[in-house]
């Protein structure tokens, strides 16, 4: 069954408005179901946690189905395996001070240049404090795909920790994140995976691909500015959390400092609702071997809906590039084949001859078309690819409420500025 746009777009009150959202990789629109919940949590359920009263009660049953909710999503073994936080940078900065107490001095850590800086320089941080060795992994500049023999070279010093992305949020790359884990853990690494932009165009299980840390943030899968944090149990369990003296050492709060964002939390909830949403109408006839792995339930409806999105990003993808690439002067960079959309999400970064990113966002932006410029905290990227000291790129990313009619007005308007 194909995605019925219209119906989906209706979930989405923002898209009401006479504009086209192409800034997704920034941060998705927010669901209907997402803000009810945070409506709801405010006007039925707003206290602190572990009041012995009916509110607080009630608020602790959200944040407790809010992270059922992520493990179903990341398919994680536990609902204890999952941290809420106030984003991915402020999630992966705090657990990085944890893992710090493992290094010593002179261990090696692996960081990519495909990286957002949020999975770069909370490494080189902890490396800086504790005397320890950075070994970065390059990318090849021609497709913007992760030079793997860089990677073998980087596992050959036998780092201690292995930090890397699940897809690029500048370029649009999916790495192959199982084969990086394997590779990584056979060189003895614990692996930290950033999935902020990968996770609301294509289904994750953290089981499957054995990771032992993956982080994203709901804000870019339909929901609310909340970070999310999965980790293997045991290795959570035996970690030094920073933390309060009061707080309880029992997962997941002893990583959950202070008071959350509770009605965040709700949103989340709503978020993978959303997601459960659609796949009950749309994801049915998607996903073929996914009962034969053994998901079921939600978990199974989320995996259909997440594949039947994955499927429509295909065919919106090359409707992009192709469009772009009919725009003279202009460069993308990253994967453009067609026939390789499935290693990309449609996140795609380019640069108009003659033309200063800057100027190219703000007149589209005054087109009614948003995208970004710059570096997007990708500045491994920028810098590598040799734009940075020139504005960076001009990115241009789609959800799947987005439609193959905005992607030719897109092409149009960029005409006119060409």
């Amino acid at each position: 069954m194909t995605l019925d746009l219209k119906t989906i777009r209706q979930q989405f009150p923002a898209l009401e408005q006479p504009a086209i959202f192409f800034d997704t990789p920034g941060g998705t629109q927010i669901a209907r179901q997402s803000m009810e919940r945070i409506q709801r949590y405010f006007l039925e359920c707003n206290a602190n946690h572990e009041g012995a009263f009916e509110t607080s009660r009630k608020s602790d049953q959200i944040l407790e189905s809010a992270h059922a909710a992520m493990a179903d999503l990341l398919n994680a073994s536990r609902a204890e395996e999952i941290i809420f936080g106030a984003n991915m940078t402020t999630l992966t900065l705090h657990l990085s001070r944890s893992l710090a107490q493992r290094l010593s001095p002179g261990d090696e850590i692996l960081v990519t240049r495909l990286d957002h800086d949020a999975n770069v320089s909370p490494w080189l941080l902890i490396a800086e404090d504790k005397g320890c060795q950075i070994n970065w992994v390059d990318f090849d500049v021609e497709d913007c795909t992760l030079d793997l023999s860089s990677f073998e070279q980087a596992l050959e010093k036998k780092p201690k920790i292995a930090a890397f992305g699940y897809a690029s949020n500048a370029v649009g790359t999916i790495n192959p994140v199982r084969k990086l884990v394997k590779m990584a853990h056979e060189a003895g690494a614990l692996t930290y995976v950033d999935a902020v932009q990968y996770a609301p165009h294509g289904p994750i299980d953290v089981q499957e691909i054995d990771t032992d840390f993956l982080v994203c943030s709901a804000y870019k899968f339909f929901g609310p500015h909340v970070g999310a944090l999965y980790g293997k149990y045991d290795l959570l369990d035996e970690l030094k959390a920073y933390k309060v003296r009061p707080a309880t050492n029992k997962l997941p709060g002893k990583f959950e400092t202070g008071t959350l964002n509770h009605e965040g939390i709700a949103g989340v909830l709503g978020a993978v609702e959303y997601l459960e949403w659609l796949g009950t109408e749309f994801g049915g006839e998607t996903g073929e071997g996914l009962v034969e792995k053994g998901y079921q339930g939600r978990r199974l409806v989320l995996k259909q809906s997440l594949t039947a999105i994955r499927a429509y990003e295909f065919e919106i993808s090359r409707a992009l590039i192709s469009t772009l690439e009919a725009i003279p002067g202009l460069r993308i960079y990253g994967i453009t084949d067609p026939k390789r959309a499935d290693q990309r999400v449609p996140t795609v970064s380019f640069r108009l001859e003659g033309k200063h990113p800057h100027e190219v966002a703000e007149a589209l932006g005054n087109a009614g078309i948003y995208v970004w410029d710059g570096n997007y905290y990708a500045l491994a990227v920028t810098e590598r690819l040799g734009v940075e000291d020139s504005g960076g790129m001009v990115r241009v990313g789609a959800a799947h409420y987005n439609t193959l009619d905005e992607v030719a007005r897109l092409g149009e308007a960029l005409k006119k500025i060409a």
